[in-house]
């Protein structure tokens, strides 16, 4: 995320949208009455008027839209926003949806930036460019291939099959390994070429067995590849990588793996006295200035009850992190109470914690 113009007086920002989590990020900061302008298409209003609307040719401006409704699509990697036009050449008052992607930039006009959307801009402003790392987690019937993109997490391919006799050199099960392991090397050939390092994780000795196979047609891909043991495969297998640190010095400027290991180092400080967890004990920790990293659940970035502890948190010099509600980690803080601290020194929360807490 690139900040191209930025009047604090105004409560205006310009941006430009560098990568898939640009948009992810963007679609938190806008909220309902700000203002947003792009580049959009529009059908032309001048045409004569018993000219089909379906048939009027669609002119490119900038237009501005008062925002009602954000939505983001992951999948498709875009972002909608809609709302009436407030500025723009024609048809203000009417209803518009500016279409955000990769590359495009954007005016957000706010009434104020709150502690949570500074947290979004440095995030997006500090993890710039678009570095990819394919990542496999794999064991015999089951193996799991992902691209990690900053915050995204892109799946590739899941490769669940019934492999017969695969103890065994009788049967079918050589035929069905061979088999196995073929699938998967197209499956990281064709993926290869367009990332900037390359993991293969697992509990066996097929990450070996594939990463030999793959040496043997690729030997360019030896400065990327790494591969790693983990007790699991599959999904299971790829949080287990993300949160142990193993692959740390390949994954290390990935937010997305940042978020497993931050939530992973919260629960395991709870075993201690270095974490608190729910509103009420991080307020108590927040008062005594133990907060060191703050870790926000997405879902409260708009609780009023919520902004003025964020406040606090920065002016103490805490970090704050926006941990996304899809995925593991956003369902491990959903269930700590969504809102959880690393402190700095012991802390004794005042009432005594849920069990299970």
């Amino acid at each position: 995320m690139r900040v191209l113009h930025h009047d604090p007086r105004a409560g205006l920002l310009r941006l430009r949208l560098e990568t898939p989590s640009d948009l992810w990020r963007v679609a938190r900061l806008i909220q309902p009455r700000d203002r947003v302008g792009a580049s959009t298409t529009r059908r032309d209003p001048e045409a004569p008027a018993d000219t089909p609307s379906a048939q009027r040719e669609r002119r490119r401006v900038w237009l501005t839209v008062e925002a009602t409704q954000v939505e983001f699509h992951g999948f498709s990697r875009h972002v909608r926003v809609t709302g009436p036009i407030v500025e723009g050449p024609f048809d203000q008052g009417r209803h518009h949806t500016l279409e955000l992607q990769e590359g495009d930039e954007l005016t957000i006009q706010k009434s104020e930036f709150t502690p949570s959307d500074r947290a979004l801009l440095e995030e997006g402003t500090h993890h710039r460019g678009d570095h990819k790392i394919l990542v496999a987690s794999v064991d015999w019937g089951e193996s799991t291939i992902v691209r990690v993109r900053d915050r995204a997490i892109e799946p590739v391919a899941e490769v669940n099959r019934s492999i017969s006799g695969k103890r065994y050199r009788e049967g079918t099960g050589p035929k069905d390994r061979k088999a196995y392991v073929a699938e998967l090397l197209g499956l990281l050939e064709r993926e290869v070429p367009t990332v900037e390092a390359l993991i293969i994780a697992g509990p066996g000795f097929l990450k070996e067995e594939l990463s030999k196979a793959l040496l043997e047609r690729l030997p360019a891909v030896k400065s990327k590849l790494r591969v790693y043991p983990t007790a699991e495969s599959g999904g299971t297998g790829l949080q287990e990588l993300f949160r142990s640190g193993r692959a740390s010095e390949v994954l290390s400027d990935s937010v997305a793996v940042q978020e497993a290991d931050l939530v992973e180092r919260l629960v395991t400080a709870l075993g201690g006295a270095r974490a608190a967890v729910g509103l009420e004990e991080v307020r108590e920790a927040e008062a005594q200035g133990a907060i060191e990293t703050l870790l926000v659940h997405e879902s409260l970035l708009r609780d009023p009850a919520v902004q003025s502890l964020l406040d606090a948190v920065r002016a103490g010099r805490g970090q704050l992190f926006v941990v996304r509600e899809e995925g593991e980690p956003g369902r491990r803080l959903a269930a700590l109470g969504r809102i959880g601290a690393l402190l700095r020194f012991d802390f004794a929360p005042s009432r005594p914690r849920r069990r299970g807490a």
